[in-house]
């Protein structure tokens, strides 16, 4: 199975957006979504069936038995995170501060506090004839970049014999956005035509050549700033870096995602800029 891996730089490039076209386009039965701290794909590409759910957890987290508390105030001494405080005469354990470093544990002349497994998040698998993977990063939690693994582990150990698989990965440089990179055949980053924007780029193809994968650029909106796409498209022949083309701003690009569609759903400029830029991408990856 061959991976196709979608970047940005940032957000609001318009990443998804072409994941979900270039889904329907491949009709491809498996695809994911690694943007575990924002996950939409699932919005433009019609899933229907109940999820598996696996429960993932993360680093531990402070728990307090109010029963065995005799509040002698050291946890919260101690604690160099500020996460133990005191509320009507009992003591608890702040969950977003917390870093689980067992110090307050240590203290405890009573022990009252001990560590528990933290649900730092939940991977959602959908079956049946298109497999669709993707999780959800609880608010607050760190290593994002161990659930994406997960992400694409289940996606690969359920697709077996699927020749393509599409992935929308994490904006950024980020563990998530290393963790998806790993293992990727191709990698397409969607840039848009701003400073903000060249310069994201520059820095996620750093991170994607660190991988030794392969990498091609597109522009999205292309046409609202001619000259910064120019410059983008220059630096990508400089660079030996495949320049796959352009999507010009579309107004019906946000009428369909607001209607639960990709634009590979309905007919507009984008929609033939998008076609050409994924018949290119196909053919670099050897993908009939």
């Amino acid at each position: 199975m061959k991976k196709l891996l979608i970047l940005s730089g940032k957000g609001g490039t318009g990443k998804t957006t072409v994941a979900a076209a270039f889904i329907r386009f491949a009709e491809t039965k498996a695809f994911a979504d690694c943007d575990v701290d924002a996950p939409n794909l699932h919005i433009v590409s019609d899933i229907r069936s109940k999820p598996e759910k696996t429960v993932y957890y993360g680093s531990q987290k402070a728990l307090i038995n109010t029963n065995k508390c005799i509040s002698c105030n050291l946890c919260a001494e101690k604690c160099r995170f500020g996460a133990v405080k005191a509320f009507e005469g009992n003591y608890a354990v702040n969950e977003y501060a917390c870093e689980g470093c067992g110090v307050c544990a240590a203290v405890c002349p009573t022990n009252a506090v001990t560590l528990t497994d933290d649900i730092a998040g939940e991977v959602q698998f959908y079956g049946g004839e298109r497999i669709f993977c993707t999780a959800e990063l609880k608010v607050g939690r760190g290593n994002s970049g161990k659930l994406v693994s997960m992400v694409k582990s289940t996606l690969q150990k359920n697709a077996q014999g699927v020749p393509l698989a599409i992935i929308d990965g994490s904006p950024g440089i980020g563990c998530p956005v290393i963790a998806s990179v790993s293992g990727a055949d191709m990698v397409l980053i969607i840039t848009e035509p701003s400073l903000a924007g060249i310069s994201d780029l520059r820095r996620i193809l750093k991170t994607v050549s660190a991988f030794c994968a392969k990498a091609a650029v597109c522009v999205n909106k292309a046409d609202i700033n001619c000259a910064m796409t120019d410059e983008i498209r220059n630096y990508c022949h400089e660079n030996d870096i495949p320049f796959v083309g352009t999507v010009p701003y579309d107004k019906q690009a946000s009428v369909a995602v607001n209607v639960g569609k990709s634009l590979a759903d309905i007919d507009c400029t984008a929609h033939t800029a998008l076609k050409e830029i994924f018949d290119k991408t196909m053919s670099m990856m050897e993908v009939d």
